[in-house]
């Protein structure tokens, strides 16, 4: 197979195992610079450019679009997709996943479990906004933040007022949801590919911070899921449309609680706690899809009597 990944970096960990997972399996790959990617939007015969190459002889995609260039990446992996190559994340799913506010309200709409979440516009409806989700300690979080950047805890009423008045003051779009004190500071990366998940870890925050993510010092080690956290895990990613991605969830005194599903998650954390090759992983999954994809169109009526 020929196979292109959407990379600002080769030299990336994650981008660097795909590419190596994918030529140890004998495919062709190469790492576009997504912002250097151009396109002609036709009816007929649409096509995509790089560096004044035309790009129409792949197979499948992998986007590794990094939330700051969503707008753009995902436009470029809709054009790869009228191309009718096959997209390891459909650029719906990855702006649907993108959009935290979206996400939560459709993994609500099926009856995920979530912290309680709140949303509000105007700062004469504060007071209410921190009852409903149980008072302080409460977080707040940036809709457009990522790495735990923009994710505040707020342990007063007071000190929550206050932030959610200055960010409303600056015309930021945040959510508010309840401190689940019970995850002591930790939470879970459920990495998911297909309908089933692969390997998972905890994240533990460093001392002193209440984010666990790995890039703000947090630990990552081994853990056992139960039944539904990885039943909650699949569902999940299939809500969102994703065949790959990590769902992060915490262990609540009501089960598990989703936090975020994310439509890029990186190799090194969970390849390191779980010991799995799972940039191999991902490349057999995109081996069985497009081969399924490949014999449901010589089964056809149209290819069939074009073959006759």
């Amino acid at each position: 197979m020929r196979i292109a990944i959407l990379s600002r970096n080769a030299k990336l960990y994650s981008t660097a195992r795909l590419v190596e997972a994918a030529q140890a399996r004998g495919h062709q790959v190469r790492v576009l610079d997504v912002l250097r990617c151009y396109m002609n939007i036709t009816s007929h015969n649409p096509s995509i450019h790089y560096r004044g190459e035309d790009l129409s002889a792949f197979d499948a995609v992998i986007p590794r679009i990094g939330a700051s260039v969503t707008f753009y990446g995902t436009a470029v992996l809709r054009q790869f997709e009228m191309m009718n190559v096959f997209p390891l994340n459909e650029s719906v799913a990855i702006s649907r996943s993108r959009d935290k506010l979206r996400s939560i309200q459709l993994l609500a709409r099926k009856g995920i479990g979530l912290p309680v979440t709140g949303f509000a516009h105007n700062p004469d409806d504060i007071e209410d906004l921190i009852a409903q989700v149980g008072g302080a300690p409460l977080v707040i979080k940036l809709l457009q933040g990522t790495q735990g950047i923009g994710v505040v805890l707020a342990e007063t009423h007071n000190a929550a007022e206050s932030v959610i008045q200055a960010f409303m003051g600056l015309n930021a779009n945040i959510m508010v949801q309840e401190f689940i004190k019970e995850a002591n500071g930790s939470d879970i990366r459920c990495f998911v590919v297909g309908d089933k998940v692969v390997a998972a870890m905890k994240r533990q925050s460093a001392e002193g911070e209440f984010r666990s993510n790995l890039h703000r010092g947090g630990t990552a080690s081994l853990i056992r899921l139960t039944p539904e956290e990885r039943s909650t895990a699949v569902r999940a990613a299939k809500i969102m449309g994703l065949n790959v991605c990590g769902v992060d969830m915490l262990r609540s005194n009501h089960g598990p609680v989703i936090m975020e599903v994310n439509s890029s998650p990186g190799l090194k954390g969970i390849e390191a706690a779980s010991g799995k090759d799972i940039a191999d992983l991902i490349v057999q999954f995109i081996e069985k899809r497009f081969e399924a994809i490949e014999t449901a169109k010589d089964r056809s009526p149209t290819r069939t009597r074009g073959k006759g």
